[in-house]
C-alpha cells in the first residue's frame, strides 16, 4: 500500500512541476481560461507536493534522533528518547492528511440529508424500533451540532413508527450519516411478550443526500399536489387545517409527504425538498442498469436475513456485519454515542478506497 502511494505522490510532483513551467510562460496571460485552469490545479497540487516534503523530513530528522539515542547516553540520550516520540506522532498525522488526499471525494458528503426509517419485518415491534432509531439519530446529531426536524411521520398507537422521514441540516451531515443505509435487526424481549421469548425485527434506513434546484428539475405539470389533515400523533403538534401536502411525481410515482409545518406552503417547500432528494437518487439509479439499484442496495427488502447491523438487547451487544465489529455498550449506542461505530466504518472505507487506487 505505502508503495502505491509514493508512487502516486511521484506522479502528482511530475505533474507539479510542469504546471509551474507552464505558469512561468509570458505568453499564457494571452489566455485568460486556461490560466485560470491551471491555477486552480496547481494550487490543488500544492498541498500534497508540501505534505509529502514534509513527511521526508520527518523521515530523516527522526532517522537522526534514532540515531543519536542509541549512540548518545545520559541527557542527551533521554532527550532523544522524547523527541522521537514527537516525530513519530507528527509523521503519523502527516501521513494520514497524505492518505485522505489521496481518497476520491464524494461529493455529497458536506450535503444535508434526509434520512428515512421504516419498519420492516416484525409488526408493533418493529415501528417501535423505528422510534429508538429516531432518538438515536437524532441524539447524535443534537452531538455534532446538527438541526434536526421530523418531516412526514406515520405512527402507532404504542409510541413507534411505521415510518418516520426526517432532516438532518448542517455541514457534513451526509459524511455522518451516510454509513447507516440498510436493514437494521433488533433482538430483544417486547414489552408484550409474557414468556419472555426474544423476538427479532427488522427497520429499514435510507440516508438521501439534500440537493439542489439546478440538480434536479422538476416540471410543475409533472406534480400532482394534495392536501390532508396531519394526525398530530407521535409526540407532533395536532393540526386543525388540511395543511399536511403530499405530492406525487407523475413520470417516476414517487410519492412524498410533509406534515410538520403549520402551513400548507412550507409543508409544500419541504415536501419538495424531499422529492428532490428521491429523484436525485432514482435518476443516479437509472445512469447505471448494470447493478441494484441505491435503493435496493440500501434497503433491501426488509427481511431479517438482509441486515448490515444487529442490536441485541439481552447481551447488550450491538454488531455491525460490514466490518465485523462487535461492541458491548448497546446503551449508549441508543442514547447517541454512535463514534465507536462511525468511526470505524469511516476508517473501513477510507482503507477500501485506499486498495483501489491505481
Amino acid at each position: 500500500m505505502e508503495e502505491l502511494i509514493f508512487k502516486k505522490i511521484e506522479e502528482f510532483k511530475k505533474r507539479y512541476q510542469e504546471l509551474e513551467a507552464k505558469l512561468a510562460q509570458s505568453d499564457l496571460v494571452e489566455d485568460i481560461s486556461l490560466l485560470v485552469s491551471l491555477g486552480k490545479e496547481h494550487s490543488e497540487l500544492k498541498e500534497i507536493v508540501e505534505l509529502s516534503e514534509k513527511y521526508r523530513v520527518l523521515e530523516l530528522k527522526l532517522k537522526d534522533t534514532i540515531e543519536i539515542s542509541e549512540s548518545e547516553g545520559g541527557e542527551l540520550k533521554e532527550l532523544a528518547r522524547e523527541e522521537i516520540g514527537v516525530l513519530e506522532s507528527e509523521k503519523e498525522r502527516v501521513w494520514s492528511l497524505i492518505k485522505k488526499y489521496l481518497l476520491p471525494r464524494d461529493s455529497m458528503d458536506e450535503r444535508s440529508v434526509f434520512i428515512e426509517i421504516r419498519g420492516a419485518a416484525g409488526g408493533g415491534e418493529s415501528a417501535l424500533f423505528a422510534a429508538d432509531l429516531l432518538r438515536m439519530y437524532s441524539r447524535y446529531a443534537e452531538k455534532n451540532r446538527y438541526n434536526y426536524r421530523i418531516v412526514d411521520y406515520n405512527a402507532t398507537d404504542i409510541g413507534g413508527y411505521k415510518e418516520v422521514v426526517f432532516e438532518v441540516e448542517g455541514k457534513g451531515a451526509y459524511a455522518q450519516f451516510k454509513y447507516e443505509s440498510g436493514v437494521h435487526r433488533v433482538q430483544r424481549v417486547p414489552d408484550t411478550e409474557a414468556s419472555g421469548r426474544i423476538h427479532t425485527s427488522t427497520v429499514t434506513v435510507a440516508v438521501l443526500p439534500e440537493v439542489e434546484d439546478v440538480e434536479v428539475d422538476i416540471k410543475e405539470e409533472d406534480l400532482r399536489v394534495d392536501t390532508f389533515r396531519a394526525s398530530g400523533a407521535g409526540g407532533q403538534h395536532v393540526q386543525m387545517t388540511d395543511s399536511a401536502i403530499r405530492i406525487t411525481h407523475i413520470p417516476t410515482g414517487i410519492v412524498v409527504s410533509c406534515q410538520d409545518e403549520r402551513s400548507q406552503i412550507k409543508n409544500k417547500e419541504k415536501a419538495l425538498k424531499v422529492l428532490r432528494a428521491r429523484l436525485y437518487k432514482h435518476y443516479r439509479e437509472e445512469q447505471d442498469k448494470s447493478i441494484a439499484s441505491q435503493r435496493k442496495v440500501q434497503v433491501g427488502t426488509g427481511e431479517r436475513s438482509e441486515k448490515i447491523r444487529t442490536y441485541n438487547f439481552p447481551q447488550n451487544r450491538i454488531t455491525d456485519h460490514r466490518i465485523g465489529l462487535s461492541l458491548f455498550n448497546l446503551s449508549e449506542v441508543l442514547n447517541g454515542n454512535m463514534e465507536p461505530l462511525v468511526e470505524p466504518l469511516m476508517l473501513y472505507a477510507e482503507q477500501e478506497a485506499l486498495k483501489r487506487l491505481k
